[in-house]
């Protein structure tokens, strides 16, 4: 009979080692090292599903169009590529109480139609669960309900129920009996991760999985975690906001970087089909320092108010404060624009913001930066009805940024006139009733009118 099989496991990063030692060889942390004992697994584990082909070649898989899965809730098909791929794995993080069991148990009822679903909880009982589903109002036979925190029980009744569609609230409570060690331990995780990738590429079953989140915003767990599945989302607000913004970041089916924007009601979840304008603020009458940019994010083009604000400096050095947008990069576009364009920003504190608590991770911002602080520091508005953007070079060349005819439609849509873009971006036929001004230069784009 085999014996089992001893390994320290790193708490931090997951590697392992056959002894014990005061530091990890792979991430050089400290006192991360944790015994782990491995038992041998049975010669009846993890059955293989019947009809299962061991083997196959790449021309007879190349015709082959990954089945789609409607959720019933097009944000969240959006952000998936178009819909739950079969024997697909998707993990989703997200901080505590931002809304994401609330989101499964819905996708749950709305997967319903096409596929049947098992949802496996292990922080909840069955009674906690069919409260929440009574208050979401959402149908009391959407899903078969299963509370069990064995990795290998919620498998063996996956498949003995049928379910097309597997959700694991949360993988951090699971684990699996070849390892002994508690729930949410590195070991423990991949394991667990491990058996229900396998059972998702055997049986075509689609796993989605909700994992916790460190302090820094990361799904708690080793890295290796997002390698292992198909799909990782975020569930990202900010405090105190009702709005939420669900982002892939990988996905081996679809677009990464793409957004699907939800607002937290009574009832749930509900989508935000124009989050455009939840980012707008549109005020009484033009004020200085705000101007509107159009982002890219995924196959969606949002539009987004830049705020910033120039106040003379007291003594000391000038203070530069930024929110939603890098540091740096305003630190340097302020340099460009003193450079090129004579902006004496030297003595003045400047504070940039986003608003809707939205992170600019694009240069297409550049341009509406640099004409917001200029409108701050003489105290001129900008209209109200122009749009800016356009990445600023360190010699001041407005450089041109992708989609920009996209961009410009989705501007138009909601009613703006006038647009100050790179040249590159002027397209052939302006969008109906906008006026689109191409630049080249910085001076240019702030002499535009």
């Amino acid at each position: 009979m085999a014996k089992s099989k001893e390994v320290y496991v790193c708490q931090n990063c997951g590697a392992e080692s056959p002894k014990w030692q005061g530091q990890c060889g792979a991430c050089g942390e400290w006192n991360t090292l944790a015994a782990q004992t491995l038992r041998p697994r049975r010669a009846g584990d993890a059955p293989r599903p019947a009809g299962a082909q061991p083997t196959s070649t790449l021309a007879a898989q190349s015709g082959a169009t990954p089945a789609r899965l409607g959720t019933g809730s097009a944000e969240l098909d959006r952000v998936l590529g178009g819909g739950l791929v079969r024997g697909s794995v998707t993990l989703l993080g997200g901080d505590p109480g931002i809304g994401k069991s609330t989101l499964m148990l819905q996708a749950a009822a709305g997967l319903q139609p096409v596929a049947s679903v098992l949802y496996a909880t292990g922080e909840e009982s069955l009674q906690q669960v069919a409260m929440r589903g009574s208050r979401l109002g959402l149908d009391a036979a959407a899903a078969r309900l299963i509370a069990a925190t064995c990795v290998e029980e919620i498998i063996a009744a996956a498949a003995e129920a049928g379910a097309g569609v597997l959700i694991v609230d949360s993988i951090q409570t699971m684990y699996s009996e070849h390892i002994e060690s508690a729930p949410g331990a590195v070991g423990q995780l991949r394991e667990c991760t491990a058996l229900l990738v396998r059972y998702a590429k055997t049986s075509g079953t689609a796993v989605l999985l909700v994992g916790h989140v460190t302090k820094d915003g990361q799904i708690a767990g080793p890295r290796v975690l997002e390698h292992m599945v198909d799909t990782v989302l975020y569930f990202e607000s900010d405090t105190g906001s009702r709005f939420r913004v669900l982002r892939s970041v990988k996905n081996r089916f679809g677009a990464a970087n793409e957004i699907g924007v939800f607002a937290m009601a009574e009832q749930g979840l509900r989508e935000v089909s124009n989050p455009s304008a939840i980012f707008l603020s549109r005020h009484a009458e033009p004020v200085p320092g705000s101007v509107i940019t159009v982002l890219r994010e995924g196959s969606r083009s949002l539009l987004i108010e830049v705020q910033v604000l120039a106040d003379g400096n007291a003594g000391g050095n000038p203070r530069r404060v930024a929110v939603g947008i890098d540091g740096n990069r305003m630190t340097m576009l302020l340099a460009v624009a003193h450079r090129h364009a004579g902006l004496e920003l030297q003595g003045q504190d400047v504070f940039a913001n986003v608003v809707g608590g939205v992170r600019i991770a694009e240069t297409a911002a550049d341009l509406a930066i640099v004409l917001a602080a200029r409108s701050s520091l003489r105290d001129e508005p900008v209209a109200q009805s122009l749009v800016a953007f356009g990445e600023l070079g360190l010699a001041g060349e407005i450089r041109p940024v992708p989609f920009g005819e996209e961009r410009l439609r989705e501007a138009a849509k909601h009613g703006f006139t006038a647009a100050i873009v790179p040249q590159a971006n002027v397209p052939k036929r302006p969008p109906a009733g906008m006026r689109v001004q191409g630049v080249t230069r910085l001076q240019q784009a702030l002499n535009a009118k």
